[in-house]
Formats: C-alpha cells, sequence, structure tokens
C-alpha cells in the first residue's frame, strides 16, 4: 500500500525552518506527498502567505498533488461531522471566555494524565445554552470505549481514553471548526496513511485518536519529529523572521544550506 504524508501549514506568516523540516521529513516518509492548506482562521490568513509557503516548498525542491486541499473548502465535510457528534448527545455548548476559564481553573488543578494544558472546568457541560463554542463531551464520549492503541515511530501505543479530562471545542464562533475536529476528518479524506508532525503534537494525538473512534474514522500511523530551536533553545515561531526561509533565499542560501542548517544533510 502507498504511503501517504502530508505537511500542513497555515498561511498566517512566512515559512521558517522548522517548516522546512516538518516538509522534508514528511516528503521523504512518503510514497506521496500532499499539502493541505490549514486557512480556517481567515481572519489572519493572507493570499500572500499561502503563495509564498508554495514558493517556498518548490524552492526546496518539493512536489505535490495538484489541486491543494484547502480546509476553507470543507465546511460541509466538517459540519457532517460535527452533526454526527451531536446527535449522539455527545456535544454541548459553551459561552465561557477564556477569561472565566482562567478564573475557573483554581477548583481544577487535579486533571488526570492526558489533559490538556488548560482542561476546561465543565462550567456549561450541563447549562443548555443554546449558542456558543460547540465542545465535545469527553466523559459522556469516552464513558463505554474500550482502550485504544496508536502506532507512533514504530512503537505501539495504548492509552485510557476515559483519562482525557478536556471538553475540547470542536468549533468556534468566530472561526467555525476547530483544529481537532478539522484534522481528523481531512487527513481521514486524504487518505493519509502516516501523519508526520514535530513533538509538541505528541499530546494531541490520543485526543485525535479518540475523535477518529467516535467518528468511525481509521487511525493512521504517526511519526513526531524533532524540533528545530533557536540557539536559547525556543521552538522557532513564524514571529522569527529572521530564520525565514523567503530571509535565507534573497541573501544567497541554496536548499542544500537549507538542509544542511536543520541537520538533513
Amino acid at each position: 500500500m502507498a504511503r501517504i504524508t502530508r505537511f500542513a501549514p497555515s498561511p498566517t506568516g512566512p515559512l521558517h525552518l522548522g517548516h522546512a523540516f516538518a516538509a522534508l521529513t514528511a516528503a521523504a516518509r512518503g510514497d506521496q506527498f500532499l499539502i493541505r492548506i490549514e486557512d480556517i482562521d481567515q481572519t489572519r490568513c493572507k493570499p500572500a502567505y499561502e503563495q509564498a509557503i508554495y514558493d517556498d516548498l518548490h524552492w526546496l525542491g518539493l512536489t505535490w498533488q495538484i489541486p491543494t486541499l484547502r480546509q476553507s473548502t470543507r465546511s460541509t465535510a466538517y459540519q457532517t461531522a460535527l452533526d454526527q457528534l451531536s446527535d449522539l448527545g455527545l456535544t454541548y455548548h459553551c459561552i465561557c471566555t477564556r477569561a472565566d476559564i482562567r478564573a475557573a481553573m483554581p477548583t481544577f488543578l487535579s486533571a488526570p494524565q492526558g489533559a490538556a494544558e488548560t482542561p476546561y472546568p465543565g462550567t456549561c457541560r450541563n447549562a443548555g445554552h443554546a449558542s456558543g463554542a460547540l465542545r465535545l463531551n469527553m466523559a459522556r464520549a469516552t464513558a463505554t470505549l474500550p482502550d485504544l492503541d496508536f502506532i507512533e515511530s514504530g512503537q505501539h501505543h495504548r492509552f485510557n481514553p476515559r483519562q482525557l479530562a478536556d471538553d475540547i471545542i470542536l468549533s468556534r464562533r468566530d472561526i467555525g471548526t476547530a483544529y481537532h475536529l478539522a484534522v481528523v476528518v481531512d487527513d481521514a479524506f486524504q487518505g493519509i496513511t502516516e501523519v508526520t508532525r514535530g513533538q509538541d503534537l505528541l499530546s494531541a494525538t490520543p485526543l485525535q485518536v479518540t475523535l477518529q473512534h467516535l467518528l468511525a474514522l481509521p487511525t493512521p500511523l504517526y511519526h513526531h519529529h524533532r524540533l528545530i530551536r533557536d540557539d536559547q533553545g525556543k521552538r522557532l515561531a513564524k514571529r522569527d523572521d529572521a530564520r525565514a526561509l523567503a530571509r535565507y533565499r534573497a541573501e544567497g542560501s541554496t536548499p542544500q544550506d537549507i538542509r544542511r542548517m536543520i541537520g538533513l544533510a
């Protein structure tokens, strides 16, 4: 079976050395390499950044299947998944702001293992709101699930989904579908056989495997690669224009130079 991998950048800023490492790593691990533009948040995404993504990746020597999938065209598929979870009675509306959640956190400090960094305390879980962000009722969703499995970098992992504490957001009032739901729906749609991404997203994998199970979607293999960091050990961010690929290119660097900088040559 063909190995299908993907690189899924958001067009919210220039690609940097970390993106180059992620894209090249994903391309090297697949027989077929896909690009997905994660442009749900239209308030931050810009066409110029999207074009720059293609320019940078072509410069690195990468090719991919055309047309490129863009999440902004996938609202019907996301709504179908949301309806599926809602029909199962697994969702509720939440009107809490970030400030509300931070204020409630002192009463919710003992989150079970596997919880998100700032788990939601369930304030609106039984409130019956008719609008707001849509959250997954994690306790109800996982109450009857068995232990689930995934393979990461060739290693078998088993986890108890009932220990996942956070009622993750599935859709938001401002940008619609949220990351966790969109990524599992799109990976299944594109037939991704291995999700290749940074180690910073390893903690998201049990949440996404749980969503795959709830939506009857396949679970791909996973590979979480090392992160490219700056001289102080911080993970590179898009605001760090000093390491933008376009800047290196303008200063005369070659794709082979980039590969050496990120340890791939």
